[in-house]
């Protein structure tokens, strides 16, 4: 039997690591919001920001794999409500980001237009985050192991945790090299912009989607 776990373990762990670090990579709201985050803010005042969001989708697997996904199939409606408040909330992270001043632009008084997300915000906003409804939902049903439940879901737990971070955090990277080119705050503003325009694009597959999980 145990031979059998192991097997069975070992088959999934190679395909698992590649699922994961593909959806987490490529982008979606969380990393947009790191590059841009890492843009106006720095790395430094950007890690409650990676914190929350490793530590908020580990979570997210662990609850949404113990039962929580069986609530989508008893009662489709809730697809259609969670993708209402996520394009709410997103639309509103994409004003918040559109009129971010960061360290480059400040007023007469020296206030800043923005603040860096912390790390419980980031851990709640995996829940109205589309993308990662659609990697937790996928990884749970491709990768479950039938009669090692449990196991394989720790697996997927800490697969995705130990690859999210370095993806997530090449992000962050990105928006701090960015920097050098966003010395004035036209061009400052021009970026926030566009990152804003890109994190709302992320709902059109959403929306064209029959649901979260196709």
């Amino acid at each position: 039997m145990c031979l059998h776990y192991s097997a069975d373990m070992i088959e999934i762990v190679i395909p698992l690591a590649a699922f994961a670090f593909v959806s987490s990579i490529t982008p979606g709201p969380n990393n947009l919001m790191l590059m841009a985050s890492g843009t106006n803010f720095g790395v430094r005042r950007t890690i409650p920001h990676i914190a929350g969001v490793c530590v908020g989708f580990g979570l997210m697997i662990a609850i949404v794999g113990t039962g929580l996904a069986r609530v989508f199939e008893l009662w489709p409606v809730t697809l259609t409500v969670l993708k209402l408040a996520s394009a709410a909330y997103l639309a509103y992270l994409a004003w918040k980001i559109a009129n971010a001043g960061g360290p480059v632009e400040k007023s007469a008084d020296q206030t800043s237009t923005g603040k860096p997300f912390t790390f419980l915000q980031a851990a709640a906003f995996q829940w109205v985050n589309p993308k990662a409804w659609v990697m937790a939902l996928s990884a749970i049903s491709l990768f479950t192991v039938a009669g090692w439940e449990w196991a394989s879901l720790a697996l997927i737990v800490v697969v995705f945790c130990v690859i999210n971070l370095p993806c997530i955090l090449s992000w962050t990277l990105l928006g701090t090299q960015m920097r050098r080119f966003l010395s004035t705050p036209r061009r400052l503003r021009a970026f926030n912009i566009g990152a804003a325009g890109l994190l709302l694009a992320t709902l059109v597959p959403v929306f064209l989607s029959s649901g979260l999980g196709h």
